[in-house]
C-alpha cells in the first residue's frame, strides 16, 4: 500500500506540474485558438446526416451531429492533427487539419458499397491512416465487436481476424497469437498500457474485462521500435471507451447470454462530460458452466466467474488531456485435466491428495456454475495514467502505469485453502513520447519508456518461478514523410533489460513442501535449492524502416523491414518446478542469449466500386528462437514427474525444457471483397503460415522440423446484408452467414510427443441484428445474435490446449483430448439511456 500511495503521488504531482506548465502556454496566446465547427452531409443529395461522429484521437476529443447534421468542438489547441468523421453506410472521411488556420470544416460523406471498417490506428507514435502506413496493421471497432458476442473473451473476438489467432485453454483463457508468435513474443496493452500478468504460462489468459473494450488494434510484426523487448511478434492495443460529448451524461445496460454453457454476461457502462471534466465507469458479472461439445458432452472443469470495475476521471482541456483510471479485474477460473474412466469415458476428478482412486463427475456437477475445490484465482489491479500536453509546436504524451498481479492455483483436493501457485506481481510502467513536426513535414517522435517488476513468491506448495526484478528502459525515435504519392517512416531504439533474480530453497520435511526462510539454507536437513540467484542484462537494437507507394486512391502498395529484440523471459531462464494450471514441469536456461528477428512485409491493396483486394506477405527470420519440448525417460517415453520434479510414470506433470535454435516463419493474408449492390457483400479471405526450425547447424530431424503452435491454413467467406437507413423503427439491421475451413495440420513438431496431427474442419456461423429507435430516431434496444459452430461439429483446433489433455492412454480407436465448443448461440441486449441535462423550452 505504500508503493501504492507513493505511486498515486507521483502521478498526482506529474499530472499537476505539466498542467500548471500548459496552463502557463495557454496564457500566453500561443496554445488556444478556439473551437471547429461544421456540417456532414450528404453528398448525393445535400442532405444533412444525424448522428454522424466526428473525433480528434489525438486529442480524444469528439462529438455527434445534431438534427441539422451541424457540430462544434471546444477548445482546440494549436497544431495540425488528424480528424476522422464516419456514419455506417458511407465512406469514412479523414483529414489533417491545422486548428491554427481552419476553425469551419464541412464534409460531404460519401454512400459507400464497400465496407471500409476502423481506418485510424491511435496506438502509435500519432493518428494515422491504416493504409497509408507502411507496417502492417489491422483495427476493429464497437460495430465488430458487438456482433461477434459468441466470444468467450475479447481475445476471441479478434482471433478470427487475417493473420490473428489465439492459444486457448477453454472459453474464458485465450493469448493472442500473430503471425505464428505469442506468449512473451505479442505486447498486449489497455489505452497503450502494457498489460503484465504471468504471460509466460500456457493456461494464463489476458486479464481483461470485455466489456470495457470499444476497440482493438492490432501491429502484425516487430513492434519493438515504439513498444520495446517482447514486441518481435506484434501489438494488441485494447482501447476503452473514449469520452462523451460536452454536457453529456450517457449509459448503456448490457445482457449477453450463450446457450453453449449458459453464459451470463452483465454490464453497466456510465460516463459524462462537464466543460471538458470527463468521468466514467464500467462494472461488470460474468460466469458460465462447463462447455459442452458432441464428442465429450459438458466438459468438466471449464467453468468461471469473473467480475470487474475499473473508473475513469479526466481532464479534456485546450492545454491538453490527463485521464486518470483505476480498475479491477477478478476471476474465480476451474482447471481441466481432461481425466476419464477407462471403461465409460465419462469424466472423472481428483478428490485425494494420493489420488489413488478418481469418481466420475456427476450431471449435476457439470451442469453447474460453481466452481470445483480444483480452480485458478486470478485478480488484477491496475491504475494508470494518460496524458497528453501540447508543449510548443507538439505535444507530450505521457503514459504511466502500475498493475499488481496476484495468480492462485488452487492444486489440492482435501486442502482447498492452500495454494499449489502463489504469485504475486507488481508492474511500474512508463511511456514517455513527444511528437513534433520538424521541417517541412517531417513527423518526428522522441520517447524512452520500459518498466520495473518484482515478483514475489507467496505461501504455496509448488514453486515455478523464482522471486525476481527487472528494469527495462529503451530510448527510441521515429520519422514520417510524405513525398508526394511516396510516405516514408522509419526509426532507431536501443533495449535494454536487467534480471536479479533471488536463490530459493525448499524445506521438504512438512505435509506439503513450503519455501525455507531460516539459516544455513545448505546444510539444514530436507532443504534443498529450488533456485540459484541470478543477474542477468540484455541489450540490443531494433528498427524500421517502410514505405506506402499510393498510385491512386485506389490502388497503393507498401513494404516493411523491422528488426526487433526480445529478452529472454524469467521462465525461459530460471524456471524449475510445476506450473499446476498446465500440467507441465518447467525446466529453464539461464545461458541463452535475447532473441532477434527480421521481418520483410509487402503488401498490395485495390479498392474499386464494387470490389476490393489484398495480398499480403511476410517472412520472419528468428535468431535465438526459443520454444518447449518434451523430455523423455530413459525408455524413450515422455518423461512423468512429481510435483518435486522426481520421475514417477503415472506423475501428474509432463516435464519440458526450454531450446533454443534459428528459425523461419513466413506466409500471408489475401482477401476478395465482392460488393453486387450496396446492401450485399461477399467477404473472402485467407490466412497462411509456416514455421520451420532452422536447427543451430546440420540437418534438422524431420520431428524437429517445424515449430510449436503454428495455426494451419484458414479460409474465411462471409455472405453478409447491411440496411444502414433499416425498415420503419429499425435500423442499422445487418445479417451474415459465415463459412470457416482450417486446413488439417501436417507441419506439427511432432518430436518427443510434444504435438500430434491435427485433422481439417469445416464450421459455420451466422448472425443477425439492429437497433430499435423511437420517433425521434434515438436508439432505445441494440440486439446481436450470433451463431457459432452451428452444424455441432466435433473438432479439435490445432491452436487448442485441451487437445492434449486426457489419459496416458486411451482406448484403441478413440480419438484423445477434449474437443472444442459444440453449437452455440449468443444472443446480447444493450439498453442504451441518456442522463444529460436538457434544456427547457
Amino acid at each position: 500500500m505504500k508503493i501504492i500511495r507513493s505511486y498515486i503521488l507521483f502521478l498526482v504531482l506529474v499530472t499537476s506540474w505539466f498542467t500548471l506548465f500548459a496552463k502557463g502556454k495557454k496564457s500566453s496566446g500561443d496554445v488556444t485558438i478556439g473551437n471547429l465547427t461544421g456540417t456532414v452531409t450528404d453528398k448525393a443529395d445535400g442532405k444533412p446526416i444525424i448522428g454522424a461522429s466526428i473525433s480528434i484521437p489525438d486529442l480524444r476529443t469528439g462529438t455527434i451531429t445534431d438534427v441539422n447534421g451541424h457540430f462544434n468542438i471546444n477548445n482546440l489547441p494549436k497544431g495540425v492533427y488528424l480528424v476522422q468523421v464516419s456514419y455506417l453506410g458511407y465512406s469514412t472521411y479523414t483529414e489533417k487539419v491545422d486548428f491554427a488556420k481552419t476553425t469551419v470544416l464541412n464534409i460531404q460523406l460519401m454512400s459507400s458499397t464497400i465496407e471500409t471498417g476502423e481506418v485510424v490506428i491511435t496506438g502509435v507514435s500519432k493518428a494515422t491512416e491504416i493504409k497509408r502506413d507502411p507496417v502492417p496493421m489491422v483495427a476493429v471497432g464497437k460495430n465488430y465487436i458487438d456482433e461477434h458476442s459468441a466470444s468467450g473473451n475479447v481475445i476471441d473476438v479478434i482471433a478470427n481476424l487475417p493473420g490473428v489467432s489465439a492459444v486457448t485453454t477453454g472459453p474464458n483463457i485465450s493469448k493472442p497469437y500473430i503471425h505464428g508468435l505469442g506468449y512473451n513474443r505479442v505486447v498486449t496493452l489497455e489505452d497503450g498500457i502494457r498489460q503484465e500478468g504471468q504471460q509466460w504460462g500456457d493456461e494464463h489468459g489476458i486479464e481483461i474485462d470485455q466489456n470495457s473494450i470499444d476497440r482493438v488494434e492490432i501491429i502484425k510484426g516487430p513492434a519493438s521500435l515504439t513498444y520495446g523487448s517482447d514486441a518481435i511478434g506484434g501489438v494488441v492495443n485494447m482501447i476503452t471507451s473514449s469520452p462523451v460529448s460536452e454536457g453529456k451524461i450517457l449509459g448503456s445496460l448490457t445482457g449477453i447470454y450463450g446457450t453453449n454453457n449458459g453464459l451470463i454476461n452483465t454490464s453497466l457502462k456510465l460516463q459524462g462530460n462537464n466543460n471538458g471534466l470527463v468521468w466514467g465507469t464500467v462494472i461488470s458479472d460474468k460466469m458460465a458452466k462447463d462447455y459442452k461439445d458432441p464428442h465429450d458432452g459438458r466438459v468438466y472443469a471449464t467453468n468461471f466467474n469473473e467480475k470487474d470495475a475499473r473508473v475513469m476521471v479526466g481532464l479534456n482541456k485546450s492545454w491538453g488531456s490527463s485521464y486518470l483510471n483505476a480498475s479491477v479485474f477478478d476471476d474465480l477460473q476451474a482447471i481441466p485435466d481432461g481425466s476419464r474412466d477407462s471403461l465409460t469415458r465419462q469424466f472423472t476428478k481428483q478428490v485425494t491428495e494420493a489420488d489413488t482412486y478418481r469418481p466420475i463427475v456427476p450431471a449435476s456437477e457439470l451442469n453447474s456454475y460453481g466452481i470445483p475445490t480444483l480452480h485458478q484465482h486470478v485478480q488484477l489491479y491496475r491504475i494508470y495514467n494518460n496524458s497528453n500536453f501540447i508543449l510548443g509546436s507538439g505535444n507530450l504524451a505521457v503514459n504511466l502505469g502500475y498493475e499488481y498481479s496476484h495468480r492462485r492455483e488452487f492444486t489440492h483436493p482435501e486442502d482447498g485453502t492452500i495454494p499449489g501457485l502463489n504469485l504475486t506481481l507488481s508492474s511500474y510502467t512508463y511511456d514517455v513520447k513527444y511528437n513534433i513536426e520538424i521541417g517541412k513535414g517531417y513527423e518526428t517522435t522522441f520517447g524512452i519508456n520500459g518498466m520495473y517488476q518484482s515478483n514475489a513468491l507467496g505461501y504455496s506448495t509448488d514453486f515455478p518461478i523464482p522471486a525476481y526484478h527487472q528494469f527495462d528502459i529503451g530510448p527510441f525515435f521515429a520519422v514520417k514523410k510524405s513525398f508526394g504519392k511516396l510516405d516514408l517512416e522509419g526509426g532507431l531504439r536501443y533495449d535494454s533489460r536487467s534480471f536479479s533474480g533471488q536463490a530459493a530453497y525448499v524445506d521438504t520435511a512438512t505435509t506439503f513442501p513450503t519455501l525455507y526462510t531460516g539459516p544455513n539454507p545448505t546444510s539444514t536437513p530436507n532443504v534443498t535449492r529450488q533456485f540459484s540467484a541470478l543477474n542477468k542484462t540484455f541489450s540490443g537494437m531494433s528498427g524500421s524502416f517502410g514505405g506506402t507507394y499510393n498510385f491512386s486512391d485506389r490502388f497503393l502498395i507498401k513494404a516493411n523491414v523491422a528488426r526487433g529484440f526480445r529478452a529472454p523471459s524469467i521462465a525461459e531462464l530460471s524456471a524449475n518446478g510445476p506450473d499446476p494450471g498446465s500440467q507441465i514441469y518447467h525446466v529453464g536456461n539461464s545461458s541463452f542469449k535475447p532473441e532477434f528477428n527480421t521481418q520483410e512485409d509487402i503488401g498490395a491493396f485495390l479498392t474499386l466500386p464494387n470490389v476490393s483486394a489484398s495480398a499480403e506477405i511476410f517472412r520472419n527470420n528468428l535468431q535465438n528462437y526459443i520454444f518447449q519440448e518434451q523430455l523423455l525417460d530413459p525408455n524413450g517415453n515422455p518423461q512423468r514427474v512429481n510435483a518435486d520434479g522426481s520421475p514417477n510414470p503415472t506423475g501428474q506433470y509432463s516435464k519440458f525444457s526450454y531450446m533454443q535454435s534459428k528459425a523461419q516463419i513466413q506466409g500471408g493474408e489475401f482477401s476478395l471483397d465482392i460488393h453486387p449492390w450496396p446492401w450485399l457483400h461477399f467477404e473472402n479471405s485467407l490466412t497462411l503460415t509456416y514455421g520451420t526450425n532452422l536447427g543451430t547447424g546440420g540437418r534438422v530431424p524431420d520431428s524437429l522440423k517445424y515449430l510449436p503452435f503454428i495455426p494451419p491454413a484458414h479460409t474465411h467467406s462471409e455472405l453478409r446484408g447491411t440496411f444502414a437507413k433499416g425498415f420503419s423503427s429499425l435500423k442499422n439491421v445487418y445479417a451474415f452467414v459465415g463459412f470457416d475451413h482450417f486446413d488439417a495440420q501436417n507441419h506439427y513438431f511432432s518430436a518427443y510427443g510434444t504435438e500430434n496431427y491435427t485433422a481439417g474442419y469445416n464450421l459455420v456461423s451466422a448472425g443477425i441484428g439492429g437497433n430499435l429507435v423511437n420517433s425521434a430516431g434515438k436508439k432505445v434496444i441494440e440486439l446481436f445474435i450470433e451463431g457459432t459452430n452451428l452444424g455441432n461439429v466435433s473438432y479439435q483446433s490445432n491452436m487448442s490446449r485441451l487437445k492434449y489433455f486426457d489419459n496416458s492412454t486411451v482406448p484403441a480407436g478413440v480419438q484423445p483430448g477434449i474437443f472444442n465448443m459444440g453449437r452455440n448461440i449468443s444472443f446480447k441486449v444493450v439498453v442504451p439511456f441518456d442522463l444529460s441535462a436538457h434544456p427547457k423550452s
